[in-house]
């Protein structure tokens, strides 16, 4: 009897032996998480053109301290599938007639919570429900270093914002050639509820075609389209293309916009293209220059172009992880040929400074 109890024993350790975890497994960690940091842009802008008057009729050339964007960025982990973002946005109020005009004042920039989709599909694969960043201006903006300056071509002509309020998904292709993000948002940007039955729906798919060469595996193919309306039958459409590029020593891109534009059926479709093209040479010990050009047409009917050049030479900081800080000195020229109304040439100087950890 004895030695058939110690033989039990022994089998029911080697059974609960055949259940433990094989050797090497690594158990998702899923201990709730916080996070909190900060973005901080400021400036001080010096407008060469146009001059303006002042309130006792003297011709100045208008000038400013700025605090252009501050963000208090709170980010976290329920779990390894489950994550959030919230983000706080600090700017100025421009609302005329209000009490607070002028004022900074206090809003939501981002919003979400985000499901992990990597115990299922290729790793960086998620999805997304609510105020979260948009597919092509969060892209670029990985590429673009410079937001800080001024936002990137699409966005500072209106025709698309960084964020928005809606549901989206993404995943990455297998080997690092790419990914595709598809979202439908409500078409108003952050700052805006939303006004009626529309939703926008985005679609942005990235190509790296050469992923394991060493000098072109930053070059990446992307096309975008964004088909909304403002009202039904009232087309809000812009679809981009372009060419990005990654390196050590360069980071560059040229894209083409086209665009299409009826607030009301009662109006004319206003048809828009423009292209952008920007580089960014890296040098030592921090020192980074930036060239950019943009040219738009907001009426392929209209020969008015609006043309910007901006050429500076910034200076980041040295940093670890995630932390970066830089400042800027750049000359910004934006013309305006042939709009009706005349709208002036605009010539500014500008030193700009970044801080976000």
């Amino acid at each position: 009897m004895a030695i058939a109890a110690v033989a039990l024993l022994v089998a029911a350790s080697a059974a609960s032996a055949q259940v433990t975890p094989a050797a090497g497994y690594t158990p998702p960690d899923d201990t709730p998480s916080i996070k909190v940091g900060a973005t901080l842009f400021t400036d001080y802008t010096y407008q060469v053109e146009p001059e303006i008057v002042d309130a006792d009729g003297n011709t100045v050339n208008f000038n400013s301290f700025n605090v252009g964007r501050t963000y208090i960025n709170v980010t976290g982990n329920i779990s390894h599938l489950l994550g959030f973002r919230i983000t706080p946005d600090i700017v100025r109020e421009s609302g005329v007639g209000s009490s607070l005009n002028g004022s900074l004042t206090f809003r939501l920039k981002y919003g979400y919570a985000q499901l992990n989709l990597d115990d299922w599909m290729p790793k960086g694969s998620w999805v997304r429900l609510g105020i979260q960043q948009t597919p092509w201006v969060d892209f670029e903006e990985g590429v673009y270093r410079y937001r800080f300056q001024g936002t990137i071509f699409a966005d500072r002509e209106g025709y698309l914002s960084s964020s928005d309020a809606g549901a989206s998904f993404r995943t990455a292709f297998p080997r690092n050639y790419g990914d595709v993000q598809v979202g439908i948002y409500n078409g108003e940007t952050y700052s805006r509820a939303e006004a009626n039955d529309q939703k926008a729906i985005q679609i942005r798919g990235t190509v790296r075609p050469m992923p394991g060469a060493a000098t072109l595996r930053g070059l990446r193919l992307t096309a975008f389209y964004d088909a909304d309306s403002y009202v039904r039958d009232g087309d809000r459409k812009r679809f981009i293309t372009a060419a990005t590029f990654e390196h050590k020593y360069v980071n560059a891109a040229v894209q083409y916009l086209d665009t299409k534009d009826r607030p009301s059926i009662t109006r004319v479709e206003l048809d828009g293209t423009g292209y952008s093209v920007w580089v960014t040479p890296k040098f030592t010990h921090g020192f980074e220059a930036l060239v950019r050009y943009d040219d738009l047409q907001p009426d392929e009917n209209v020969d008015a172009h609006r043309r910007r050049t901006i050429a500076g030479l910034a200076y980041w900081l040295p940093h670890q992880g995630s932390v970066s800080s830089a400042v800027l000195l750049d000359y910004e020229q934006v013309t305006n040929r042939r709009f009706l109304p005349v709208v002036p040439e605009q010539k500014r100087v500008a030193l700009h400074a970044l801080v976000n950890f």
